[in-house]
């Protein structure tokens, strides 16, 4: 299926989700990409629209491959691909000292 803009793809998903209209949804957005389609299933279903905020930890030698993510918070949480984790021969101790994106909580503490 292919979309004419991430808009157009936020209607459609609105659409096939009206049945949790009554259900009082909350809709959650990933910045940047997923806000315009959040935004109008939110606008559809008449929700409070909220941001996750989440960085990429990218593979070393291939920064835009993520694999994994640190979702920020009070408590961050660290998500792992282990697909791509295994594919890109990171071992458990690469990725301990791999890169981190900083979070809230470790901006100020640099």
């Amino acid at each position: 299926m292919s979309f004419k803009d991430r808009s157009d793809a936020g209607r459609r998903l609105a659409a096939a989700v009206m049945g949790y209209k009554d259900q009082q949804p909350v809709v959650l957005a990933l910045p940047r990409g997923g806000v315009p389609v959040a935004a109008e299933v939110a606008a559809a279903l008449n929700a409070p629209l909220d941001l996750i905020l989440v960085r990429k930890i990218g593979v070393p030698f291939q920064p835009e491959l993520a694999m994994g993510a640190v979702v920020d918070g009070g408590a961050p949480l660290v998500v792992r691909n282990e697909d791509v984790i295994s594919l890109a021969g990171i071992e458990e101790s690469g990725f301990q000292r791999g890169p981190r994106p900083r979070t809230r909580r470790n901006r100020t503490a640099a």
